[in-house]
């Protein structure tokens, strides 16, 4: 083809994103104009896309997916542009996670997204920004993505949600203290929810503790298994049952030492008024 531009899709996620779309595309022997068509768009759309000049929306990737029969591909390549501030394999545990029909999770020093409120979603993010960690850009992906989430988490017939924090959770402070009075409180009431169970890892647990690191396990419509793994600068998704049932093992394991759901809101509720 005369003129075809080369791509490198080890440039960045979008020239990947683009690579892979034109694979797909030149498997089915279409045109640009050809899967325009099917998508409702223009070819030079489409010509932008795949050579990295425009960046691809989520409806895009979706769209893209429907016509060429590739499953969730595009979608979840759409994801390592549109969140760039997280860490390898999280965009892909998020595609599954808004389909799992149950979710476990296990978070250290900080509130679980699914979990945060709006004002203390904020806050952290903003002092990541403020450290440098993290671009105002990318935290304006990270909050959004928290909201995202939270949406996806409220359909019919909603997942089962198993949520264990560890007591730095609650004990770290997020913002003002109205900021951390809001988010105790939603606590208390994600507790109340009939497909959800809550509860703390003391401090006391010491090393009756069986995870030391955040873990996030989901069990999907099929019961097959994914779970992933986070340290500080790299995060692991797996798939492989082999692997995921020692750590639901471990997870099984860190609920039974946990308080009951009941106390870990009597010590919420005890953070709450400002008692120890």
């Amino acid at each position: 083809m005369v003129n075809r531009k080369e791509l490198d899709p080890e440039r960045s996620a979008s020239a990947a994103f683009g690579a892979l779309l034109r694979s797909l595309r030149d498997e089915r022997g279409w045109t640009q104009d050809e899967l325009a068509t099917r998508m409702g768009c223009s070819g030079a759309h489409i010509s932008a896309v795949e050579t990295g000049r425009r960046s691809p929306t989520g409806p895009f990737a979706a769209k893209a997916d429907r016509a060429l029969g590739s499953g969730e591909r595009l979608h979840r390549q759409s994801l390592a542009i549109r969140h760039t501030a997280l860490l390898e394999g999280f965009p892909e545990y998020i595609t599954h996670e808004e389909r799992a029909a149950e979710i476990r999770l296990y978070e250290v020093g900080v509130i679980p997204g699914i979990l945060q409120t709006p004002e203390y979603a904020s806050a952290l993010t903003a002092r990541a920004v403020e450290r440098g960690a993290i671009t105002p850009e990318q935290g304006e992906e990270r909050i959004s993505l928290v909201s995202e989430r939270q949406a996806a988490l409220i359909r019919t017939p909603p997942p089962l949600v198993f949520v264990v924090l560890d007591e730095s959770c609650l004990r770290r402070p997020v913002g003002d203290p109205a900021t951390m009075d809001v988010q105790l409180k939603r606590l208390v009431e994600f507790a109340s929810l009939p497909n959800t169970v809550l509860q703390v890892a003391p401090f006391d647990m010491g090393d009756r503790r069986p995870l030391s690191l955040p873990l996030y396990i989901l069990t999907m419509q099929n019961r097959s298994l994914v779970s992933y793994a986070e340290s500080a600068q790299r995060g692991r998704l797996e798939r492989d049952s082999t692997s995921v049932v020692p750590l639901l093992t471990a997870y099984h394991q860190l609920q039974a030492e946990a308080l009951s759901q009941a106390a870990s809101v009597v010590m919420i509720e005890q953070l709450r008024k400002g008692t120890p």
